[in-house]
């Protein structure tokens, strides 16, 4: 198991290397110049070349990239443009807004969508299945950015319950946990629906039931279990995506989290906070997925045993 581990994160590194080059370049040919954001308009031109002499940037594109990897290397990251602090000291303290924002949008994601997914298959063909496959198809569809209006508009303006934006209390985070979730919620359910009705047609559900087990036991005992694998792996997902895909939605909502800060940071061409946000959030990304293998093996005693041997 422990070799399994290091090696899954060896291969953590080139990962990162590529996901790096990758932010790097695109950053460098996307339209604006960080120093006239910085200086302002009809700056100075001693100042504006003393400026991208100090920030590196009258060096070509390969000399700063490798400058930029041998600095990350010693964790160096590098000075917002903007703030000319430490880029990390910019990033944790709003990085518990995005994690509270995940871990809620993860929960109710996952109870929701297992339960109405559970539901649906146990109703296979009734009124209820076919409600739920349409309402689900529907919310699957639907932008997240007219979700978050909807729910503002809905909520916030018309019924006045709930705040539109901003940080306080938990009653600031519903609305964004709800447009995050709903659309997860639907597609696991979905998903959940399809594996329970394909576990609970192989032998050993009829051998548990012809043995007298009860339904409630059949389902939640014996079908669940066997089709938790793929709902582990949407959840693990959405928990990592949640954490670098909520731009839209702290956007929309005013949370001060990492993916309004990147956002924040793209519009003003501050490469270092860009850089160093990708790298956090991919780590992260890549350290879920390793989990998500890891609570495979925990589940299936057949994985278990192959990853023991690797």
């Amino acid at each position: 198991m422990w070799k399994y581990v290091l090696r899954r994160l060896l291969v953590m590194i080139p990962i990162i290397f590529l996901v790096i080059f990758i932010v790097f370049f695109i950053m460098n040919i996307t339209p604006g110049d960080p120093v006239q954001m910085i200086l302002g308009n009809d700056p100075p031109q001693q100042a504006v070349e003393d400026l991208r002499r100090e920030l590196g940037l009258d060096q070509p594109f390969f000399v700063r990239f490798f400058n930029y990897i041998k600095n990350a290397l010693k964790l160096d990251f590098g000075l917002s443009y903007r703030s000319r602090r430490p880029v990390f000291e910019g990033i944790w303290p709003k990085f518990p807004t995005t994690l509270l924002l995940a871990v809620l949008t993860v929960t109710v994601s996952t109870v929701l969508g297992v339960i109405l997914g559970i539901i649906s298959a146990v109703k296979e063909y009734s009124a209820v299945d076919v409600t739920l496959t349409f309402t689900s198809l529907i919310f699957a569809s639907v932008p997240g950015f007219w979700l978050c209006l909807m729910l503002i508009i809905v909520f916030s303006l018309k019924l006045h319950l709930l705040p539109s934006s901003g940080v306080g209390s938990i009653r600031h985070f519903i609305l964004p946990v709800l447009a995050s979730a709903i659309p997860s919620a639907a597609y696991l359910a979905r998903i959940t629906r399809t594996q329970m009705l394909e576990v609970m047609r192989q032998e050993y559900i009829r051998t548990a039931r012809a043995k007298g087990a009860t339904e409630k036991r059949v389902i939640f005992k014996h079908a669940l279990k066997n089709a938790l694998m793929p709902i582990i792996t949407i959840a693990g997902t959405s928990f990592a995506a949640a954490l670098g895909g909520s731009m839209i939605t702290e956007r929309i909502f005013g949370l001060p989290g990492i993916g309004n800060y990147i956002l924040t940071s793209v519009q003003a061409k501050d490469v270092p906070v860009v850089m160093g946000s990708t790298i956090f959030l991919s780590v992260i990304f890549m350290v879920m997925m390793l989990l998500v293998d890891l609570a495979y093996a925990y589940i299936n005693p057949t994985l278990r045993s192959r990853f023991s041997r690797k």
